[in-house]
């Protein structure tokens, strides 16, 4: 496994790095096959001191990403959170891939948001795409906490997106190029 440790804002001392992989490295006795552990750390202005060092790891392994991140008042304390979370998420990821998936409980109805003004694109994101099944890539998406994902889909040999629906179900978009 191959690990890697990145600050922002905050220098990665020798002594620091050692701490992450040692205890990242505790990791791969739960998840054998981790090819890559991303370990991002930054300090941040935040208004709650408690909320000013995050720490955040991602997990690769054939495909698959799992992500958790922490925030509070220490570097160290953030790290040993996030990793309590990663294993909580590894644990919860083995499951499923055990019992088959999991439908999501149905979700509380939101309340109306106000209308916000128009926004700009503040960040751009690229991440490979893997061919994977639709039942593939919503296990995928509840594995990081999203809303949706998107994927290459295997069996359409095209790109869709899976999304959670309010009723707790889920649709799939396939587009059509008109």
């Amino acid at each position: 496994m191959q690990v890697i440790v990145q600050g922002k804002n905050v220098e990665v001392s020798d002594w620091l790095r050692q701490y992450v992989e040692k205890k990242v490295g505790k990791l791969n006795r739960r998840l054998p096959g981790i090819q890559e552990a991303r370990v991002d750390l930054r300090v941040q202005n935040a208004r709650d001191a408690d909320e000013r060092n995050v720490a955040q790891i991602t997990l690769r392994r054939d495909g698959v990403l799992l992500r958790a991140e922490e925030r509070s008042a220490d570097l160290q304390t953030s790290i040993d959170m996030v990793l309590d979370k990663m294993v909580r998420q590894i644990d919860r990821f083995k499951g499923r891939r055990a019992r088959g998936r999991v439908r999501a409980p149905a979700a509380e109805p939101e309340t109306e948001a106000a209308e916000a003004p128009a926004g700009k694109i503040v960040r751009t994101k690229r991440f490979p795409v893997t061919a994977m099944t639709p039942d593939e890539a919503i296990d995928q998406m509840e594995l990081l906490g999203h809303d949706f994902f998107i994927f290459f889909n295997a069996d359409q040999q095209e790109i869709n997106v899976v999304y959670r629906r309010q009723d707790g179900n889920y649709g799939l978009l396939e587009p059509e190029v008109v």
